[in-house]
């Protein structure tokens, strides 16, 4: 049996192409009433037209679903709550989140500048939380809620140049785990993506490979994770074409050192490092435990 979202509302934000565009549509297709927010600035976040959030509504409501346009930056307390307020001026609830807005101002770190670094942080990292904010007290309040946030593999792996946009999404990765944590009580499930697709964002940097990254591909893994009988919660799926694998903080078992000094940890370096036996912690409650057991307090 598909999955529907007949009666629920979504906003999705940065959906005015690429793949918030991708996103809203899937969950339109779907059944799903939708907030098209798209500020309709460039690449690097410079400018502002309505014509790209409106365009995906007029696709939506060619094919018989319902969905309206949204212009505010995410980038604000004020631009996040008036988001939030049209969604429920127009449709009465909110039941998915889609944290996509962003943006890029890509240089080497010697090279950027503070305007740089607060733009990518503002769009991303604050963004997400500006919007997420009154949108997880509204899902509280009705016991019910997915969110989705779009993470990065540079912020959790690392990529030259990106110092602002790695430091942005590696935020948003311990924002989800946070709120996996606060919302499981109410039925609110927060999960996030680190997707690798062909949009603006990527384009001419992916060579042969972007013929095989639709956008498309990526809306199927947020479509699973925002529906109602996805129990998931609290994790990172990286989506790359027809690939889908989950990214997990871990640790190495370690090694306990009585004596330990500058000296012990040089002796002991790789038992310290070997990844062979690993521990992923749910939480910095079951990772202190994991201390307390390993050092016997």
């Amino acid at each position: 049996m598909g999955l529907r979202f007949d009666g629920r509302v979504a906003i999705v934000t940065g959906a005015g192409g690429a793949l918030g565009r991708s996103h809203a549509l899937e969950l339109a297709r779907r059944g799903s009433r939708v907030v098209v927010n798209d500020v309709g600035g460039s690449v690097h976040g410079v400018g502002e037209a309505k014509t790209p959030a409106q365009d995906v509504v007029d696709e939506i409501t060619a094919m018989g679903g319902e969905a309206i346009a949204n212009f505010e930056s995410v980038s604000s307390v004020a631009g996040g709550q008036a988001i939030v307020e049209s969604a429920l001026d127009a449709f009465g609830r909110i039941d998915i989140l889609v944290n996509n807005a962003g943006i890029l101002r890509d240089k080497a770190f010697h090279n950027m500048e503070a305007a740089d670094i607060d733009a990518v942080l503002d769009v991303h990292l604050r963004g997400a939380m500006y919007v997420t904010q009154p949108v997880f007290k509204l899902m509280r309040q009705q016991q019910y809620g997915r969110i989705v946030n779009t993470t990065s593999a540079s912020g959790l792996f690392g990529n030259f140049g990106q110092a602002n946009y790695g430091a942005a999404k590696a935020g948003l990765f311990g924002l989800t785990r946070v709120l996996a944590l606060e919302g499981a009580r109410v039925n609110i499930r927060v999960n996030a993506i680190a997707p690798l697709a062909r949009t603006r964002m990527t384009e001419g940097l992916l060579g042969d490979l972007a013929k095989l990254l639709d956008p498309e591909s990526v809306s199927a893994v947020v479509a699973y994770l925002a529906h109602e009988s996805c129990a998931v919660n609290g994790q990172v799926y990286s989506v790359a074409g027809s690939r889908v694998a989950r990214i997990f903080m871990a640790e190495s078992h370690g090694a306990v050192l009585p004596d330990l000094t500058a000296e012990a940890v040089r002796d002991n370096l790789e038992a310290i490092d070997d990844e062979d036996h690993y521990l992923v912690p749910g939480s910095l409650t079951e990772a202190a435990q994991i201390i307390q057991q390993a050092i016997g307090a």
